[in-house]
């Protein structure tokens, strides 16, 4: 437990399918280099709360093996499980009973929170660890790069439905989420057109609007994003258009959970998560509201979140999360760490850990949006990457 030439791995933030693959893909190529894998449960959680007393905390680590991860990857969501813990933000009422008021004390707060970084190194080091893979999105690997500027070895692999990780074009998750939108938004056309609707799709995309507007893409649907605020009559007068150029007299419109029109603002309810972030009022009925009483149409709002990220992964996200696992192991095999495996211009490469400070990756609206219509653009791809947006 103390020579440090274990591999750790963890999943942080929301979960998409093609996790488990990257774990699996890790375990499997680590042993074959002679190393073993610890998975660490509940994201960052497993390594601000384990309890050192233990020699093996079980509710926070387990021993991963190719005999306990050989079937994981046929489904979806992290058997290592997750959470949304900042080890740089753990709440004075959340912090772990085993430490002492002298422990904490040694550690730096704001009086509303400690910055448990220390703890996370100190639990690292008893695991013997060598090297972390976290994978996650912008908030879990903001962390990541946090323990690599205080000299720890870690090597992230993004994911998010959102894909908008900056320095990769593309996150584990996001073909799935994209497929399973198609699908459901093609299955409700029969009940739209039955009932003559204009029909609202909200979809994940808090601060990015790749999902919608690669949704968009497919469904050859109007799209609005939060890098682009919309005209709300302008947006309306549209669908109707569109409904009435339509033999089935219906329309549709996919909008990122944090889109916003020009006229107004969306707000935020409830508590703030350890990142700050507060959930968004719906934008999808809050829209279908106002585009009735601006037209007198009948509309209707369907929720595409939480249904994109459950489940199994489709071909495009397994082949990637198996890729992403082995480059992975392949840059620690050459003593290279800091960095995030990831793709740009079409290809596999590696960037380094993208920082809280960068902030996410956004929609290029000059080259990838139609602002007069609300829909992606289609011409002019010749030469650019298969996911259509460098990194």
């Amino acid at each position: 437990m103390t020579a440090r030439t274990s591999i750790a791995v963890l999943t942080g933030g929301g979960d998409v399918p093609g996790l488990n693959a990257v774990i699996k893909s890790v375990v499997y190529r680590a042993t074959e280099m002679g190393r073993n894998v610890i998975g660490i449960r509940k994201g960052w959680k497993g390594l601000t709360h384990m309890n050192p007393a233990e020699k093996f905390d079980a509710t926070y680590a387990r021993e991963l093996t190719r005999e306990n991860t050989r079937t994981i990857d046929r489904t979806g969501g992290t058997v290592l499980h997750t959470s949304r813990t900042n080890p740089r933000r753990v709440a004075t009422n959340k912090t772990p009973e085993h430490l002492s008021s002298a422990q904490l004390g040694k550690l730096a707060t704001d009086g509303k929170s400690y910055d448990f970084t220390p703890i996370v190194l100190e639990n690292l080091e008893r695991l013997g660890v060598g090297c972390l893979i976290a994978i996650g999105g912008d908030d879990t690997l903001s962390f990541a790069a946090a323990l690599s500027s205080h000299g720890f070895p870690v090597i992230g692999v993004p994911k998010t439905m959102d894909n908008d990780v900056r320095g990769t074009e593309y996150c584990i998750g996001f073909s799935t989420a994209i497929t399973r939108a198609k699908d459901s938004i093609t299955r409700q056309r029969t009940t739209l057109g039955s009932h003559e609707r204009i029909g609202i799709f909200r979809i994940f995309g808090r601060d990015s609007g790749f999902t919608a507007l690669y949704t968009a893409y497919v469904t050859s649907t109007r799209c609005l994003i939060p890098e682009y605020p919309f005209d709300l009559d302008l947006v309306s007068k549209l669908l109707v258009e569109d409904k009435r150029n339509n033999p089935s007299n219906y329309s549709v419109a996919v909008v990122s959970e944090g889109a916003v029109w020009k006229e107004g603002t969306v707000g935020e309810v409830g508590e703030a998560d350890a990142y700050g972030h507060r959930k968004k009022v719906d934008i999808g009925h809050a829209l279908a509201d106002e585009i009735q009483k601006r037209t007198g149409e009948e509309t209707v709002t369907s929720d595409l979140t939480y249904d994109l990220r459950s489940g199994d992964p489709d071909a495009i996200d397994k082949i990637v999360a198996i890729t992403f696992a082995n480059i992975a192991l392949d840059l620690i095999r050459d003593g290279v760490t800091g960095r995030m495996v990831g793709v740009q211009n079409g290809c596999y490469a590696h960037a380094a850990l993208p920082a809280s400070s960068s902030g996410v990756r956004k929609i290029d609206i000059a080259t990838q949006y139609n602002t007069e219509r609300y829909r992606p653009n289609y011409a002019s791809k010749l030469g650019e990457p298969i996911l259509l947006s460098r990194a």
